[in-house]
């Protein structure tokens, strides 16, 4: 080879050699730019948490939308064929209640089912429940319940004439007899929610001095103590159903009063979330009269279907017939006070208890 033909390969593979040594150094830019950006931009869009952060924590459960538990609370239907307008208010209810734009799983009847515990009344009660369609419906029983003894064979008031050949025992069988129970005091859960319904055990046949006040047995007040302590659930609400309402705090009730009340305050006191109904008052939600005490539970009066009084206890307004809807939601139970004549509302009757949670 001579020399210029060396010279002329030299400088080719010198050329060739510089293609090469470029061609590489754009693939390693290339890739390190590549690198660079893809890192920033995970870096922009999720940084890394500092040693000083605290990391995120979890948000609360949602809670379940709706209702898990509704149900209607009718007090006092007083029913009688000695008095029409009691059956057409219970009807009334009835109606709106098998109509209701919303979820009903049960009725409680929280006493003075019947005017005087007669086999008349009860027969009166009886075809107009009969007529609906009904959820599960449960009772306990009111002073009105033993009635029976001061009427005569001729379904005549005669208080000359006590006990007319009854007694304070055929009342409690007529009331078990009706309702399918083994016992009147009773207690009912649904969707996991319980309400447990005391009832009334004795009046003036067996027991003048109860007058028309709630007397309860102590076999009674110790299934009470046992049935709270097994259905109570913590977080959850417990509803407690009597006829007659409570005397002030601290005292034993007379008569129009439960009477062993320190026990059942006792009893209910070391519990959270435990809602308690009476009736017997027979009060009007719109005329003024405390219908909620918070107590260490919620205290609630119902009014009446069957004769709703004004404060002076007279039946002012003779077509009104009123009762309660309970609503128990995850973290609260409303209550609410229903005109049942005209299918309302009842605004001066509208409650929320907020449900305790359980700490863990």
């Amino acid at each position: 080879m001579s020399r210029r033909a060396f010279i002329r390969w030299l400088v080719a593979i010198g050329g060739i050699l510089i293609g090469i040594s470029a061609w590489f150094s754009w693939l390693v830019k290339k890739k390190f730019m590549t690198e660079t950006v893809t890192v920033a931009a995970h870096s922009a869009d999720t940084p890394e948490p500092s040693a000083s952060q605290e990391p995120p924590q979890p948000s609360e459960e949602p809670l379940p939308p709706g209702p898990l538990m509704s149900f209607f609370i009718l007090s006092d239907l007083h029913v009688t064929i000695g008095d029409p307008l009691t059956m057409t208010k219970l009807r009334q209810a009835l109606d709106d209640v098998t109509h209701f734009d919303g979820p009903v799983d049960a009725i409680m009847l929280t006493g003075d089912l019947t005017d005087t515990g007669t086999d008349r009344d009860y027969k009166e009660l009886r075809g107009i429940l009969n007529a609906y369609k009904l959820p599960p419906v449960h009772a306990n029983m009111g002073n009105h319940d033993y009635y029976t003894i001061w009427i005569n064979k001729a379904n005549q008031w005669d208080q000359d004439a006590v006990p007319n050949g009854k007694s304070d025992a055929i009342s409690r069988e007529q009331f078990k007899k009706f309702f399918g129970y083994s016992q009147i005091y009773n207690d009912f859960t649904a969707n996991g929610h319980s309400i447990v319904l005391l009832s009334q055990e004795t009046y003036v046949q067996e027991k003048p001095e109860v007058g028309e006040g709630a007397w309860y047995s102590d076999e009674q007040m110790a299934w009470f103590k046992a049935r709270v302590k097994q259905l109570y659930k913590p977080g959850r609400p417990l509803f407690v159903m009597t006829h007659q309402p409570l005397p002030p705090v601290g005292t034993d009730g007379k008569t129009h009063q439960l009477m062993r009340a320190i026990e059942f305050r006792d009893t209910l006191a070391p519990y959270k979330n435990v809602l308690v109904f009476c009736g017997h008052r027979h009060q009007d939600f719109q005329n003024g009269t405390p219908h909620y005490i918070q107590e260490t539970f919620h205290y609630f009066h119902n009014a009446s279907v069957g004769r709703t009084l004004n404060r002076a206890y007279q039946q002012e307004a003779r077509n009104k017939a009123q009762g309660i809807y309970v609503q128990v939601f995850a973290d609260k139970v409303t209550v609410r006070g229903r005109e049942f004549s005209n299918r309302t509302w009842i605004e001066e009757a509208n409650w929320t208890v907020p449900l305790e949670k359980v700490k863990v």
